[in-house]
């Protein structure tokens, strides 16, 4: 195994490659860039640590509102990528790229009546279409409502997790469309336990028939170590025609160890059955201190139906996908973080969807950095 607190520039400059003997039964290279990237930061010092290294952050993560009528926050990540296929190097996929560059606004309109609106500026569609979500959400006593493009509601922790804070994916996540308009109505039944049902736009409407909805009803529950995102959703995917979803995501957390454990079943007519098509995400993570973030992750689609039901995951497909990486915080200011990213994932099976990343005999290398920025706060007076 290569240590990597040990290993410098200077060593890594001799070689063009470096070789993981953890995969010495898959020929992973990777190029002298990405090895002198990943052996440097490990060395780096901390610039600030003001703030344990946060976890791995909600689709919508915003710190809670307060007085503020507008807050103003941009993201932004970089990454080397590198991709091999049964061996050999995919140009294409490999190279430096600007993965994400996103602005969000969030303000109070008046006690209880709230606004956000995320925008990215990395996709290449239309304005809409690169609007994650735009929403009024008013809360009153236990309840809340919620009207405009929002989350769909689905349940899972790696579906849940911001997108500029995942690396390897599964392939459900790779292909579901997860931002959608409708609206929403939660209710706290306790101080721990939340229920949310919503009625979007189907996730699988197009152009030429935006007539189709999406039924969602979730659960998020807090319960000691044991956290919870439980779904139940039925999506039309063609007119009059529906695929329900079952999704259980859990969070297993012992100090400094965590577990996300996802299951996800899918059914429509005539393949009802459980496990011939579904999904498994797992990732194990350890925080050593409040800078470092270490972890494996596991991923399992399967498509068994025969059918074209599951726009998602495709029929034929059964791809497993393992990896690991860390995260590292050199700087954490109140507001304004930097971290430093790595990360190591290989994918066997079939996918049935020609255009993903993760095919079979697929070597994903990754390492970049990512920057949270707090630009402006303005308070009520």
């Amino acid at each position: 195994m290569i240590d990597f607190t040990k290993l410098n520039i200077k060593f890594a400059s001799k070689f063009q490659y470096l070789n993981f003997n953890t995969f010495q039964s898959i020929d992973m290279k990777l190029p002298l860039s990405i090895s002198v990237m990943i052996a440097s930061l490990a060395a780096m010092p901390s610039l600030a640590a003001a703030e344990e290294a946060p976890a791995p952050r909600p689709q919508d993560n915003s710190a809670p509102l307060k007085s503020e009528i507008l807050r103003l926050d941009v993201e932004a990540r970089l990454d080397y990528q590198y991709v091999t296929r049964d061996g050999d190097t995919d140009d294409a996929a490999s190279g430096f790229e600007g993965k994400y560059l996103v602005m969000r606004l969030d303000g109070v309109i008046t006690p209880g009546l709230t606004y956000s609106w995320r925008q990215r500026f990395n996709k290449n569609t239309s304005f809409f279409e690169a609007t994650d979500w735009v929403y009024l959400n008013y809360a009153t006593g236990r309840w809340n409502f919620q009207a405009g493009k929002e989350v769909v509601a689905i349940g899972g922790y790696e579906y849940d997790r911001a997108p500029i804070d995942l690396y390897g994916c599964s392939v459900f996540w790779n292909n579901i469309p997860c931002y959608a308009f409708g609206v929403s109505a939660g209710y706290g039944i306790t101080g721990n336990d939340r229920l949310t049902f919503q009625v979007t736009e189907s996730p699988f409407a197009y152009s030429g028939n935006r007539n189709m909805y999406g039924y969602n009803l979730m659960w998020n529950g807090s319960h000691g170590f044991f956290d919870a995102i439980y779904s139940a959703n039925l999506m039309e995917y063609a007119k009059g025609r529906y695929i329900s979803y079952l999704a259980l995501g859990n969070k297993f957390s012992f100090d400094k160890v965590w577990l996300e454990l996802d299951f996800m079943n899918r059914a429509a007519s005539h393949q009802t059955f459980l496990f011939k098509d579904c999904s498994v995400m797992a990732e194990l993570s350890y925080s050593p201190d409040s800078r470092w973030r270490v972890y494996g992750k596991y991923t399992y689609d399967v498509n068994k139906t025969g059918t074209g039901a599951d726009l998602v995951v495709a029929d034929g497909t059964e791809l497993n996908m393992a990896g690991a990486g860390f995260e590292f915080y050199p700087l954490m200011k109140k507001r304004h973080r930097l971290r430093l990213h790595a990360g190591l994932y290989y994918s066997w099976g079939k996918n049935g969807n020609p255009d993903n990343l993760m095919q079979s005999k697929t070597m994903y290398a990754t390492a970049g950095l990512t920057w949270d920025m707090n630009l402006l706060n303005i308070n009520r007076k």
